[in-house]
């Protein structure tokens, strides 16, 4: 591979970084449209264990706003963080690529009044898709979680979602 071949590389797997970490960033900042657009518009695969499996994004964004949507006397009652991290991404092909990350996730529900933690695997298939890196396959296993209760005296405090600044 010369150096042009070994840069487009590395630009390719840049990309498909910085889309995975937008589909976090749209968990967490309950942005369904933001979760739909890091899928291929059609016929995605979806596997996330107790959540579900899909052959497109569709019925997994509808869960995705069930939950994170989910507001009581105008306050939303879920809160999610999702940390992705040792990224291993290997371009297949001319536009199509495979990836495995660690996630790391953190959920506080008010309605339990539960604090999750818990960590798993993303094995994912990329393709490029109008000329962006797109989900065409993602496959959720959790490696173990841990859910205790909120203590009484908790005090969550919501901030702002969507964009920044």
């Amino acid at each position: 591979m010369n150096i042009e071949q070994r840069v487009d590389a590395l630009e390719q797997i840049e990309a498909i970084k910085a889309m995975k970490y937008r589909y976090w960033r749209a968990c967490d900042a309950k942005d369904p449209q933001g979760f739909r657009d890091c899928f291929i518009t059609s016929g995605a695969r979806i596997d996330y264990g107790a959540l579900g499996s899909f052959d497109d994004v569709e019925p997994m964004a509808q869960i995705f706003e069930k939950v994170a949507l989910h507001t009581v006397d105008g306050r939303h009652v879920v809160f999610d963080m999702h940390h992705g991290v040792h990224p291993e991404i290997t371009i297949t092909g001319a536009g199509t690529a495979v990836g495995r990350w660690t996630l790391r996730f953190r959920q506080v529900n008010l309605i339990a009044k539960t604090e999750t933690s818990s960590t798993g695997e993303y094995d994912d298939e990329y393709v490029l898709e109008d000329g962006q890196w797109k989900m065409s396959r993602c496959s959720f296993t959790e490696t173990w979680s841990m859910t205790r209760p909120l203590d009484p005296a908790t005090v969550v405090k919501e901030g702002s979602f969507g964009e920044g600044p």
